[in-house]
């Protein structure tokens, strides 16, 4: 018999985070978060706490755990939008459409005590966390700004009655096709800075990189993500969570910041070396083991994971995303250990961003979806 309980306990917890570590156990595509990132969910003085409310249910067949998820009320994000909506996120499940009905019936009553007419997923605190289920790609390996699932949870949301709102693509992009395509953009690039007054920011370091360009990222974050979906409003938490994450692992290596002439940011990129070596196999613990693993990542990567992309929209029609493209292929090419750069999640319906990897070399290698229901007594 199915059952379904409310996580409260110290080991209850525990049981919620290892379910999906257990689930995957030598799935050669997924790669676990962080086990202590995850962890702090939990914690009363947790970021998010002052914007959501949250809560975990587990589904149990008799003693053992079977399936879990996550209900998140982003109010930040409702009040922006004039919406009751729940997310739904951490939707894990063995394969039996009946555990999925019985955490979403959980779910969706707790939400509708809590007066939101929505739910919707899944998606996370903000759109800086994993998000999204995969659809298509399951044989493609995760990065680590990506989930993984199964390809039985489509059908068993979709059975529920969930219907799609919305897609995310994720690409793998090359170097430039020649040396002479890279000269012609390169020739572009210098026409436009010059006429917009525009040039490369520099930094010696991560740290000196984001001592002085965070703030105007942040800003220009919340200005051209503003109508995004699933995004919300940047706090000054979620600026400390951002500099926490990539503080450690941002290099100007893999950064590049364009500047107008007041060294104001109007369009800049974030990359990371690609983790999954590190971490695949792993349950997201930092053994010793695995930090050695995660330094090699850094020192040598294999593949860059594209993670932050913002333009200044006043800026979109001026040519200025060229200047990024074209940081990103000096990137690759200047880098003999590189393969290719993964674009992550970008929403189907951003044509700026989805436009952006036109001038790549560029194969669509997952496809990750966003469910909706309405809610009903």
């Amino acid at each position: 018999m199915i059952t379904v309980k409310q996580v409260r306990t110290k080991r209850e917890q525990k049981q919620f985070l290892h379910f999906s570590l257990d689930l995957y156990k030598g799935n050669p595509f997924f790669v676990p978060p962080l086990y202590g990132d995850e962890k702090k969910m939990f914690r009363a003085d947790y970021v998010y706490n002052t914007s959501c409310d949250s809560v975990f249910f587990l589904a149990c067949d008799g003693d053992q755990v079977v399936g879990r998820i996550q209900g998140i009320i982003q109010k930040d994000a409702n009040a922006k939008n004039g919406e009751k909506r729940c997310r739904f996120t951490r939707f894990d499940v063995i394969d039996n459409p009946a555990v999925s009905q019985a955490l979403f019936q959980a779910l969706e009553a707790w939400a509708w005590e809590k007066g939101m007419d929505t739910l919707v997923g899944p998606l996370n605190y903000s759109d800086l966390e994993r998000e999204g289920m995969l659809v298509e790609g399951f044989e493609e390996p995760s990065t680590f700004e990506q989930t993984y699932n199964f390809p039985y949870y489509k059908d068993h949301v979709e059975k529920l009655g969930f219907r799609k709102e919305t897609d995310w693509t994720c690409s793998r992009i090359y170097g430039p096709e020649s040396d002479e395509a890279m000269q012609e953009l390169d020739q572009l690039v210098s026409f436009i800075f010059r006429r917009y007054k525009l040039h490369f920011g520099h930094a010696k370091s991560g740290p000196d990189l984001l001592k002085k360009y965070a703030g105007g990222m942040f800003d220009l974050i919340d200005k051209s993500y503003e109508g995004l979906y699933g995004t919300v409003p940047f706090t000054p938490g979620m600026r400390r969570l951002v500099l926490d994450n990539f503080g450690l692992v941002l290099s100007p290596k893999y950064a590049a910041v364009i500047l107008d002439e007041n060294e104001k940011p109007v369009c800049f990129g974030l990359a990371i070396p690609s983790l999954n070596r590190a971490l695949q196999g792993t349950r997201g613990y930092l053994t010793p083991l695995t930090l050695i693993r995660l330094l090699g990542c850094l020192r040598k990567p294999d593949v860059l994971d594209l993670c932050l992309v913002g333009v200044d929209p006043e800026y979109l029609n001026r040519g200025v995303s060229g200047a990024l493209s074209l940081a990103i292929m000096r990137m690759l090419k200047e880098n003999a250990s590189l393969k290719w750069a993964d674009t992550n999640l970008n929403l189907e319906d951003n044509y700026a961003i989805q436009n952006q990897w036109r001038r790549f070399r560029r194969e669509e290698c997952k496809r990750y979806r966003a469910y909706v229901k309405e809610l009903s007594v």
